[in-house]
């Protein structure tokens, strides 16, 4: 396999504050961000945008918060994909792989995804390229052993042993985050088990995909980083080659 295209990830925008963008480049990744923190109005305009299948959906949430999230981040992503296609928001189509995967109904190369968490929506858009996000709380939670050892890799947990505390924490969310946005960005969502691939912990890490099982050249098609989106978050971006297998 050849070198991997040089691509540029974006700063951050706001979805309510920052004006959008003329275009999209091929070699651009275009990072948006959306508090979650909603007023009643802001819920109710989301709403009109929102398909018959995914009011359904939301009427579902039997709690107002999760509600409310799910609406205010799938309305901002079909205006978002509005702007990039042209279109209006409510004619925007989607369909969904064999994992669960979002993309869109058509022939548009544009490629999408979206995480959401406790007050905070992440979204990233390329062109001809897969895409994947995962943004978590921060909360310290005294079993990050115990999960490591369920879920990550052997290079992984060997690398957490040598961490205690507030660091221990911090790494294990960077290697958490990291592992969510790759699996999102293949397609393959827990179909592809968290300890056949590693990441590295570092911090600031651009280039944190280690090593990829059984296929080792697999590696080569990703560049997984981190994301900052805040002060009590922990983000992390995947992008490569676009692949059609869905």
């Amino acid at each position: 396999m050849g070198p991997r295209t040089k691509v540029e990830v974006s700063e951050i925008r706001d979805v309510t504050r920052d004006a959008r963008p003329a275009g999209l480049p091929a070699d651009v990744v275009h990072l948006w961000r959306l508090s979650l923190k909603t007023v009643a109005d802001a819920v109710e305009s989301g709403y009109e945008l929102l398909s018959a299948e995914e009011r359904e959906k939301a009427s579902r949430y039997r709690v107002e918060r999760p509600r409310t999230e799910f609406i205010m981040t799938r309305s901002a992503l079909r205006s978002l994909l509005a702007h990039y296609l042209g279109i209006s928001p409510e004619t925007v189509r989607f369909r969904y792989n064999e994992q669960g995967k979002p993309h869109l109904d058509g022939a548009a190369d544009l490629q999408f995804n979206v995480s959401h968490t406790d007050g905070l929506a992440l979204m990233a858009f390329a062109q001809h390229r897969d895409v994947g996000v995962d943004v978590e709380k921060c909360p310290a939670t005294s079993d990050v052993r115990k999960l490591a050892e369920r879920f990550f890799s052997l290079r992984e947990r060997e690398e957490l042993g040598k961490l205690d505390g507030e660091e221990l924490q911090a790494a294990f969310l960077r290697c958490w985050t990291r592992k969510e946005a790759y699996i999102k960005a293949s397609g393959e969502g827990l179909s592809l088990p968290l300890h056949q691939f590693d990441v590295s912990i570092a911090p600031d890490e651009q280039d944190a995909l280690l090593a990829t099982r059984p296929v080792a050249d697999e590696a080569n098609r990703w560049t997984v980083c981190n994301v900052h989106v805040g002060e009590g978050y922990a983000a992390a971006l995947a992008y490569g080659e676009l692949s059609r297998k869905e």
